[in-house]
């Protein structure tokens, strides 16, 4: 009996002095692939234990990105902030003594404490904003997070001057430099110990002070706060925890962090789909807890380490599915943000639903589809060309109320705050506005499922072409096109779409974890949509094994 759902137990919990050790002591091996510094859609990713997240690497990889700020001819502060994850300490402390012995000014947490990456993206942007694209004084950031992760992961992540996540360009080359030096036993690294440093070596930014007192200005807080919404925040553990106090202190908002706890054992988790303990705020088995609190709250949200992630609890339908909230965001934000740019498009992922683009076709505006990762959203954020950009795996963010941009990576306190802001407004939950969408647009069948896959397999489907799918029919409909590459920028996809008039699946490979992705939707019901999955496993069967 799977114990998906249920809470987790002492035999699931991670050795954090174990952990930790292995992150000193363990070296990795430069001819190991799976060794070898890596960025996906995220950052770097991996465990000590595996030899895959280890001092070397972030020695490296902090290296890399200080020869990389070298030649972009970026001169300016660089924000460094962390998550809760057991590894994220100890990898924030080595990124320190590269950043300062490379003369680097670096602005930490003022509090010493946690730094969500969406308040780490508006910190860039406060800073560089009124710079020129060549100034040298111009800001970046390094977020050391493995988002929703599993206890043992860590992950660093590197955000240049746009305030988002770094295009493959640069972490091609922040990567390639890292496992040179690593191959050359970081020859070519400038360190000081961090037990050496003195108190003037690093600048200190209230990150929770900036971002929590800058909220007003993208968010009706004064509506959450007239109608007296009843909001149960769940940082799950992560960076958010103490930001959502503020945010209750500072507007006076009826809001209760109904848990507090921070553990790098995560064990009052759920444990996710696979029986592991996985802080994803988009996951009805990790979210379970909260779940069954329903009925307490009028909105309970959910956040992942980073806060990067949004879930969305209501009393009325429990945890929204990410694609249904993205639509009632969508549909909601054009019609209360007369500031908005009347030609800006909505952004989207195109493993995200179809009622997205029907609702966006209803509200005139355009639709940008584009390949799974936040970055392919930077550009359109900061000039205004795109108003909201989301992710089918509860990340977004979007404009400001006089149409300026607000940050160009995902925000999961926004999102949450803006359904609090939804049921204030309209009196509807975003549950039973999603309803009335379907009444209009139709019904969604939607389901991403995760299995596994080598790395090799993984380069396989990543490489797949239009022409690899045969198949001429999905579940009883006609194939109307098969994409390597998104409609809206043309980018490659790093997988296969496969789509009829009434459904679609989409298979890529998972850019931290050694799963490949399925995704799929019908507009025919769940029993349709059974259908496409088992084709869908039949085509990736079928490419995997040719």
């Amino acid at each position: 009996m799977s114990r998906a759902g249920h809470p987790a137990e002492a035999s699931d919990l991670i050795d954090v002095d174990e952990l930790i050790a292995a992150y000193y002591d363990r070296k990795p091996d430069p001819s190991d692939p799976a060794q070898r510094v890596a960025f996906g859609t995220s950052g770097h990713r991996g465990s000590s234990l595996t030899s895959s997240f280890n001092e070397d690497h972030i020695l490296a990889t902090t290296q890399a990105i200080v020869d990389y700020r070298t030649a972009e001819g970026i001169a300016g502060p660089l924000f460094l902030g962390r998550d809760t994850h057991g590894l994220s300490l100890p990898a924030e402390r080595s990124a320190v003594e590269v950043l300062v012995a490379n003369g680097v000014d670096v602005r930490v947490d003022s509090r010493d404490s946690w730094v969500p990456t969406p308040a780490l993206s508006h910190a860039i942007l406060a800073h560089n904003t009124g710079r020129a694209d060549d100034d040298p004084a111009r800001a970046d950031g390094i977020v050391v997070t493995p988002s929703h992760n599993p206890p043992r992961d860590g992950g660093f992540k590197y955000n240049p001057p746009h305030g988002g996540p770094a295009d493959t360009g640069a972490t091609s080359w922040i990567a390639n430099r890292a496992n040179a030096l690593i191959a050359a036993g970081l020859d070519g690294v400038q360190r000081v110990r961090f037990a050496d440093l003195d108190g003037d070596a690093l600048a200190e930014y209230d990150f929770r002070k900036a971002y929590v007192s800058d909220l007003a200005s993208i968010i009706d807080i004064d509506a959450i706060k007239r109608a007296g919404v009843r909001i149960g925040a769940d940082p799950l553990g992560g960076a958010s925890v103490d930001y959502w106090t503020l945010i209750a202190e500072m507007y006076g908002l009826d809001l209760t962090v109904v848990n507090p706890d921070v553990d790098p054992t995560w064990r009052f988790m759920t444990l996710d789909w696979d029986e592991k303990i996985r802080m994803d705020p988009s996951s009805p088995s990790a979210m379970a807890s909260l779940v069954a609190r329903r009925d307490e709250y009028d909105i309970l949200t959910g956040n992942d380490a980073d806060a990067d992630r949004h879930g969305i609890v209501t009393p009325d339908a429990g945890l929204m599915n990410p694609n249904h909230y993205l639509a009632v965001a969508i549909d909601y934000l054009s019609a209360h943000r007369d500031g908005w740019p009347t030609g800006a498009a909505i952004g989207k992922t195109l493993v995200s639903s179809m009622i997205i683009d029907k609702v966006t076709a209803a509200l005139g505006r355009r639709l940008y589809e584009v390949p799974v990762g936040f970055k392919w959203f930077v550009p359109g954020l900061i000039d205004g060309s795109i108003a909201f950009g989301g992710e089918e795996s509860a990340g977004a963010s979007f404009l400001r109320k006089d149409g300026s941009v607000w940050t160009t990576d995902k925000d999961g306190i926004l999102l949450c705050l803006l359904a609090a802001e939804i049921l204030a407004v309209t009196g509807k939950t975003p549950s039973q506005r999603y309803a009335e969408l379907e009444s209009e647009f139709g019904a969604s069948s939607y389901q991403r499922v995760d299995a596994p896959a080598t790395p090799a397999q993984k380069e396989v489907l990543a490489q797949l072409s239009p022409e690899s799918v045969t198949v001429t029919e999905l579940a009883g409909d006609t194939v109307t096109a098969a994409l390597s590459h998104a409609p809206g920028n043309g980018a490659p996809i790093g997988g296969i779409k496969v789509q009829t008039d009434h459904a679609w699946f989409a298979a890529r490979p998972s850019g931290t974890e050694d799963v490949y992705k399925l995704y799929a939707e019908s507009l025919r019901g769940p029993e349709h949509l059974a259908e496409v999955q088992a084709a869908a496993r039949a085509v990736v069967s079928a490419a995997l094994e040719g």
